[in-house]
Parts: C-alpha cells; structure tokens; sequence
C-alpha cells in the first residue's frame, strides 16, 4: 500500500487547556476505489487492512494518546463511556471522563459535534443525523456530560449543508412537533420536499438544552467531493472521524 499523509481540520474554538480534537478529511491514507482516501470506518465494504493502516496513521501522526473508541452507530441515542465495555457497543455518542481516553464518532453527511466543559473534566463526542437529532442524542450527551449545560462548549464538525440535505415532509413535522421554531431551519423544495439544515437544528437543540457557546458548522460534505466523503453524493463511500479528548496527566 502506497502511504499518503493525513489531512485533517482543527476546530477553531475556545477550549480548555488541555482539551485536544480534530475531524478528519478523506485526503491522505490508502484505501482505494469509491473508499479513496483516509476511510476509518471497517463496516462500509472496504478492505480491512487498509482501514487498519489509516486508523494507525491518524493514531499516529495525530498523537493520539490511545486507540479511539469506535462505536457502532445506529442513530440512536445511547451514550457511551470511553474506556468501558459499553464504548463497543451499540451507541451514539460517548464521554471521557479521564484523561487520555479518545472519543470518536464517523460521518460521511451527518453531523458530528464535540462537547466540553469549561473546566476541560469532561469531553463528548455525537454522532447526530436527523433521527439522533430529533430523538434527543444532543441532550442525552449534555446530561451524560455532568455539570450545568451553561458551562458545555460545542464544536460542529463537517455535515451536509443546507443547500443540498433534501428530506421529506415527514422530517419537517417530526421537528416542528418538538419545537414549532424549527420550521426556521427548512426551505421548501417544489413540489414536495424540504432543504433542511442540520446545523441550525442542531443550534436550536442545543440552545434549548442550555448550550448557547456553540462554534463551527462552516462546512458542506455533500459539496466538496475533495475533502469530505458523502453518503448522500456517492452512496457506497468511506467515513471521516471527528475526535477529541484530554491530554494524558
């Protein structure tokens, strides 16, 4: 395998000392055909070996303290604690409590969002499409998080933007019955569909959970086919990871 160097994204945001993450793009890597690129993810087709090689590259050249938790992810709302038995099962969404424990989730047009508090004690990381978003993922990490929401810093990472995430009508109500402003987020597209946008979404669900000090959401993966990895676009694709986590003591 022909070795390429990682490219990833560093959010701008005010966190903690201490605190470190990242997302990462498709650029660098080995994998080939419709997983080109940096895929981190063993569960889309790709050949186990080179999502091996691009998981210890990340490790590596990012100077990860350890091995990311990879969850298995089913748009839900389970939250997992890194480092426990549970981090390898079936959840959405996981929190360190300590020091040199990764937190990861993979995306290829939902949204990842990373969670701290101002103290830099704990760190999360979300994976929230529309049905994690609708279903409370958001909130179920901010109370797992500990602490009041007030205190919680959030980054969201690479999604789909608005002008390209099309859903239908029954995505629309299931939002507006939670919360009549989320109508603001959507824009019809004739005759029968919405353009919606997961970042304002994810602003409104936040901002209702206490958490207004929320940075990022300048991205579009669906857009920029050099970069990012879009299920929406390609349909068979790879994914990217959006981690964060704690400098070892």
């Amino acid at each position: 395998m022909t070795r390429c160097e990682p490219s990833w994204i560093v959010p701008t945001w005010p966190a903690p000392p201490g605190v470190r993450a990242l997302a990462t793009t498709r650029v660098g890597g080995v994998s080939l055909g419709p997983y080109r690129g940096l895929n981190l993810a063993a569960h889309v087709g790709d050949d186990p070996a080179a999502v091996a090689r691009n998981r210890a590259l990340l490790v590596g050249q990012a100077g990860l303290p350890a091995e990311p938790d990879w969850l298995h992810q089913v748009h839900g709302c389970t939250v997992a604690t890194a480092g426990t038995a549970e981090a390898c099962a079936e959840a959405d969404a996981i929190v360190a409590e300590r020091p040199g424990l990764v937190c990861a989730v993979l995306t290829a047009d939902c949204l990842p969002v990373l969670l701290c508090d101002r103290a830099g004690e704990r760190v999360a990381a979300v994976h929230a499409g529309w049905r994690g978003l609708a279903g409370g993922v958001l909130e179920a990490a901010i109370v797992r998080l500990g602490g009041p929401p007030e205190q919680v810093l959030a980054w969201l990472g690479p999604a789909i933007g608005p002008r390209a995430f099309e859903v239908g009508p029954e995505v629309r109500a299931c939002f507006i019955a939670a919360d009549p402003a989320a109508a603001q987020a959507f824009r019809p597209r004739p005759p029968d569909r919405w353009l919606a946008d997961l970042y304002g979404l994810a602003r409104q669900r936040l901002a209702r959970a206490g958490v207004t000090r929320v940075w990022g959401g300048e991205y579009c993966t669906y857009g920029d086919a050099g970069r990012f990895f879009s299920y929406r676009r390609d349909g068979t694709c790879g994914r990217m990871a959006t981690l964060i986590w704690r400098d070892a003591a």
